[in-house]
């Protein structure tokens, strides 16, 4: 059991000039009491066994300060760093498999080649929620430029490790972080919204598919309502028509917008009157948008 007494010289920094730091931090974390608010910044820990050996559950280090703390190479399965400020910190080398990372101050933390698979990462950054609530502007872009940086670190070294997905991840939240940053009704930060809504910034191909899928059926309507023609037959709905012929010649302009889409252009059915103008429309749109898929399901596949 842990002694009140002791853990208020750690939260104080007492021990942080002990010779024996690591092993009396690895003694004290083996009583499997949790380690709350201990002041650890600039200290050294390198190689550091904080691995929770024969339990389920790994050492809870809780809201502590690892300011410049060097744990390089250091053992840390499983550990709950939840609410510490790591900033600056350096992990490389160091094993975080499963490691709680999240309300962590990740400001210019080193992770180089450590190992981070199944690290479990907050949905926002302190900097993120922080700046969400500020109503001053340029604190805001401040935090906003911490919270990209953050990000990109993440990207960068989960993208070295070969976490690509990881990396995915941070790169649609680091360009998120920029998007932020830009002025609130400029072009460049609408451009940037359409980009996120359409494919996650390259990195959602599938939202790609779902998009040409429902640009294809609102022009199926639009030529439904406004008339095709096949053989001097006209390819409209008609409330006195049946149910049946009103269903093909929906069919007839699903498929019309289908081959418009992808600019095969049969040219079995012709558009009429207005219909021009819209078939017009879904094929630019369609030429867009598939070329638009190759680049990201390229960039998805040469990862």
């Amino acid at each position: 059991m842990s002694n009140s007494n002791d853990d208020k010289r750690w939260e104080q920094g007492l021990y942080k000039e002990n010779s024996n730091l690591k092993l009396l931090l690895e003694a004290r974390a083996k009583t499997q009491e949790p380690i709350n608010t201990f002041d650890l910044s600039n200290t050294n820990l390198e190689n550091i066994n904080l691995v929770n050996q024969g339990h389920h559950e790994g050492f809870k280090l809780k809201n502590c300060d690892f300011y410049k703390a060097n744990l390089s190479k250091s053992h840390c399965f499983k550990v709950d760093f939840s609410g510490s400020s790591l900033m600056k910190a350096n992990f490389s080398g160091a094993n975080l498999h499963f490691a709680d990372l999240r309300n962590c101050n990740l400001l210019g933390v080193n992770f180089e080649h450590a190992r981070l698979e199944n690290v479990i990462w907050d949905e926002e950054l302190i900097q993120e929620r922080l700046a969400r609530k500020s109503n001053n502007l340029e604190e805001q872009i401040d935090l906003y430029q911490q919270s990209e940086e953050i990000y990109r670190n993440l990207r960068l070294t989960t993208e070295s490790d070969g976490l690509f997905e990881t990396a995915g991840i941070f790169f649609q939240k680091e360009m998120k972080m920029r998007r932020k940053q830009m002025p609130q009704f400029s072009t460049k930060r609408l451009i940037s919204k359409i980009v996120e809504f359409s494919c996650g910034y390259g990195e959602r191909p599938l939202r790609i598919v779902l998009i040409s899928a429902l640009v294809i059926l609102l022009f199926s309507f639009i030529f439904f309502m406004t008339g095709l023609s096949y053989n001097d037959d006209m390819i409209m709905f008609s409330a006195s028509a049946s149910s049946l012929q009103n269903l093909q010649d929906f069919l007839n302009s699903l498929y019309f917008s289908v081959v418009t889409f992808t600019t095969l252009g049969y040219g079995d059915i012709l558009p009429l009157g207005i219909s021009k103008f819209f078939a017009g429309i879904e094929a630019l749109l369609g030429g867009f948008i598939l070329a638009l898929f190759v680049v990201v399901f390229v960039k998805k596949m040469t990862r």
